[in-house]
């Protein structure tokens, strides 16, 4: 009898009482005869009773919420945009979060947050900026709007990424023919830089050229101007040789010397086979001469 008593003693109380597996990416919150604990489960085995409590799971990982939305322009035009919001709950905000929102935050809070958030901010800018390089500051715009209301709920953010925009279709061609005209007339000035540079290395080259024949005949000015006054140079120490020369021989040629010079030059003269005839002025002694005259 006793066996059977404690059989019915451990169904009874496995009966009151129940297991939950809190997963890693997940906190949960136990609430008992509709009050919410104040403790904050995280992962792992955890007993409660099921007829008296519940175990209310929350995610605490990011969450990728994709939506598709018509977003306005400053014309007023309405740009169709595939949407990303990459958010997450605040692990010490479960509590509020499930007292105030509740577990359909996404519909209740984020969703409207967002909607609202992304008109005031697409209402700003052109709709070919949402195609263009300010897509990314629209982005960060939203973000900041929408975690000045939410981050206070427990929400935090962490991007809104504008995946795909479709324009309205004269817009996208009126677009596409501005894009083309910019990349002809980009070509077309980067053609007229390319020219402009080619003339000025052709000028360049020019004035190289120029300067180099212009070194040049400088060049063989200054080797003919050298010549020339090497040329007066030496006729110039010739005529001082020379003129040393006679003063030397001026001073050297005395009245003795000059008689024994014509003497000798009346000997050379008196022995030349050849007929002639000496004048003199009747001063000059022939000394030496033969007597019959050859």
């Amino acid at each position: 009898m006793k066996s059977l008593y404690r059989i019915f003693l451990l169904l009874g109380v496995a009966s009151l009482t129940s297991c939950a597996t809190i997963l890693q990416d997940e906190v949960a919150v136990k609430r008992t005869l509709g009050k919410l604990n104040n403790d904050i489960y995280h992962s792992g085995l955890r007993l409660y009773n099921p007829f008296l409590s519940r175990m209310i799971r929350v995610p605490i990982n990011t969450i990728n919420l994709e939506i598709n939305v018509g977003l306005p322009s400053k014309e007023g035009l309405t740009v169709q945009s595939e949407i990303s919001i990459l958010y997450k709950v605040k692990t010490s905000e479960v509590h509020n979060i499930l007292k105030y929102t509740g577990l359909n935050y996404q519909g209740v809070l984020i969703l409207p947050v967002f909607r609202s958030a992304s008109a005031d901010v697409c209402s700003e800018f052109d709709a070919k900026d949402m195609h263009s390089a300010k897509r990314s500051q629209i982005e960060n715009k939203i973000k900041e709007r929408m975690m000045q209301v939410l981050e206070s709920k427990g929400f935090i953010i962490e991007a809104v990424l504008l995946k795909s925009i479709t324009l309205p279709q004269g817009l996208s061609r009126a677009i596409e023919e501005k894009l083309q005209a910019e990349q002809d007339a980009q070509r077309m000035e980067f053609l007229k830089d390319r020219e402009r540079k080619e003339a000025e290395r052709k000028v360049l080259q020019a004035e190289g050229d120029k300067n180099s024949k212009i070194i040049a005949a400088e060049g063989q000015k200054r080797i003919l101007e050298l010549e020339a006054e090497g040329r007066a140079n030496a006729v110039k120490i010739e005529a001082d040789a020379n003129a040393k020369a006679n003063d030397m021989l001026e001073k050297s040629l005395t009245p003795q010397i000059l008689k024994f010079k014509q003497i000798d030059a009346f000997r050379n003269l008196a022995t030349s086979p050849n007929t002639k005839t000496i004048i003199t002025d009747g001063k000059t002694p022939l000394i030496g001469l033969p007597a019959d005259g050859k």
